[in-house]
């Protein structure tokens, strides 16, 4: 399985939140690629530097470096993507969200998250 984390995934992830299920750790460690995208890094770098996740901040300062020894892969932010997440008419305002819902179909990747309203776009989550 092919998995795309949501930015809270990636977040508690590294921080070894118990808030992630166990099932969920386990499909990470089992998955064939894991992969983190771009749009994520912004939006945590973002949050950082707003005070909005001040305890990401060993994260933000070595991100490639953690993303790298958990051999996680970057999924860059293409033209197609971006087309597709402005073209939804399903209703979740984030942008983050609708950028990397857009990512796991066009990508045919499995999104870990825990947010239900995911589903509204068909996308395939575990969570």
């Amino acid at each position: 399985m092919n998995l795309l984390l949501d930015t809270h995934a990636v977040l508690w992830w590294f921080a070894g939140d118990n808030r992630m299920p166990v099932h969920v750790r386990s499909a990470i460690y089992e998955a064939s690629s894991v992969w983190v995208s771009a749009v994520s890094a912004y939006e945590i770098r973002l949050k950082h530097r707003l005070g909005k996740l001040p305890e990401a901040g060993l994260l933000v300062s070595d991100f490639a470096g953690w993303m790298g020894r958990e051999n996680f892969r970057s999924l860059a932010v293409e033209v197609g993507h971006a087309f597709a997440a402005a073209g939804y008419d399903q209703a979740h305002r984030d942008p983050f969200d609708r950028m990397l819902i857009a990512q796991a179909l066009l990508e045919d990747l499995v999104i870990v998250s825990n947010d239900t309203a995911f589903d509204a776009f068909g996308v395939n989550r575990i969570w």
